[in-house]
C-alpha cells in the first residue's frame, strides 16, 4: 500500500491544511538525536526543553504541569507539555501523545543489552512527531473547534505485568483537571509503523462506544487502509486516566511492532507514509 505522504484536506474557504509526513519523520529524527528520554536522563531535561521551545512556535498557550515521583536513586521531575489551540472555543478535544522513553530494553533479542535504554523511535517519538505537525498546520488554519495538545511524560516506566508506575504523568493530568472538560480525546502511540495497522483497542470500545466509531469513520472518510474495524490487543496507555477522569478516550495504536522495548526502535523503523496516513485522519477529526 502506497500513501500520499502529503496530505490535503478542504477547508471550507480557507484554502488547504497540509499534513506533512516528511517533517513528522524528521522530528522523530531530532528527537532521538538528544538520545534516551527516561526520567532523571539528561536526554529527558533536553527533551522537556526542546519540546516546549518547538510547541510555542505555533501557539503562545503553552504551560508545564511539573510534579515530581520517588525514583531509585532520589525524586525524578515530571512533566506535562500542554499546547492549546482557538484557546475561546467551548468545544474542546483533546489530543495526547507520551514523550518519554522507556528505560530498559528487557525486549530486546540480546540479553546483554537488556539493561539498556531505548531510544524509542516509535514507542514514543511517532506520536510527538505527529502532534507537532499538527500544531504547525493549526497555526496556519486555525482549527474548527479548540484543540488541546497534551504531551504525557513517565508513560513508559512501569515493569511489564503490573499496573504500577505506567501512565504517571496521564495520571497526574487526569486527577488535576479543575473545570478542564474536552468532548473526548485522542491518545496516539507506536503509531510510526511501516506496515502501520490499526484495530480497535477493546478498552477504548468498551467505555468509549461512539467515540471510536467517530475515530474509525474519519478513517473511512479519509480512505485509510490501516484502521481496521475489529478487536486488537486490550492496553493499558494513557488514554485509561483520562477514561476514569470523565474524559471519553480512545487509543489509537499499532501494538504489533516487532522493535516493541528492543534498542532496535530507531527512526528508520519509522514511515513518513504511517505518520502521514495517522495525521490525515486527526486533520480530519480537527476540521
Amino acid at each position: 500500500m502506497l500513501l500520499s505522504v502529503i496530505v490535503l484536506v478542504a477547508l471550507g474557504g480557507c484554502g488547504r491544511a497540509e499534513f506533512d509526513g516528511e517533517a513528522a519523520h524528521r522530528l522523530i529524527e531530532e528527537q532521538c538525536e538528544m538520545g534516551p528520554r527516561f526520567p532523571g536522563s539528561a536526554g529527558h531535561a533536553r527533551m522537556r526543553d526542546w519540546l516546549v521551545v518547538e510547541v510555542s512556535r505555533y501557539t503562545d498557550a503553552v504551560s508545564e504541569q511539573r510534579f515530581e515521583i520517588a525514583g531509585p536513586t532520589g525524586t525524578v521531575e515530571l512533566t506535562n507539555v500542554i499546547a492549546s489551540f482557538k484557546v475561546g472555543e467551548r468545544q474542546r478535544i483533546l489530543l495526547g501523545a507520551h514523550w518519554d522513553t522507556r528505560a530498559v530494553a528487557e525486549r530486546d533479542p540480546d540479553p546483554a543489552v537488556r539493561e539498556s535504554p531505548i531510544l524509542g523511535a516509535n514507542d514514543g517519538a511517532s506520536g510527538v512527531a505527529v502532534l507537532l505537525e499538527l500544531a504547525r498546520l493549526m497555526s496556519e488554519r486555525e482549527p474548527l473547534v479548540g484543540v488541546d495538545l497534551v504531551f504525557f511524560d513517565g508513560e513508559d516506566g512501569g515493569d511489564e505485568g503490573g499496573l504500577g508506575e505506567w501512565c504517571i504523568g496521564s495520571t497526574y493530568y487526569g486527577a488535576h483537571l479543575g473545570d478542564y472538560c474536552p468532548e473526548y480525546a485522542v491518545v496516539i502511540d507506536m503509531i510510526g509503523d511501516c506496515e502501520l495497522s490499526v484495530p480497535i483497542e477493546p478498552n477504548s470500545w468498551a467505555a468509549c462506544r461512539l467515540e471510536v466509531d467517530r475515530v474509525w469513520s474519519a478513517a473511512e472518510r479519509v480512505e485509510s487502509e490501516s484502521f481496521i474495524r475489529s478487536p486488537g490487543t486490550a492496553l493499558y496507555d494513557d488514554h485509561i486516566p483520562l477514561i476514569r477522569a470523565g474524559i471519553p478516550s480512545v487509543l489509537v495504536i499499532d501494538f504489533d511492532y516487532r522493535y516493541w522495548h528492543t534498542l532496535q526502535d530507531t527512526p528508520d523503523k519509522c514511515c513518513p507514509e504511517s505518520l502521514g496516513e495517522i495525521g490525515r485522519v486527526l486533520v480530519e477529526l480537527i476540521y
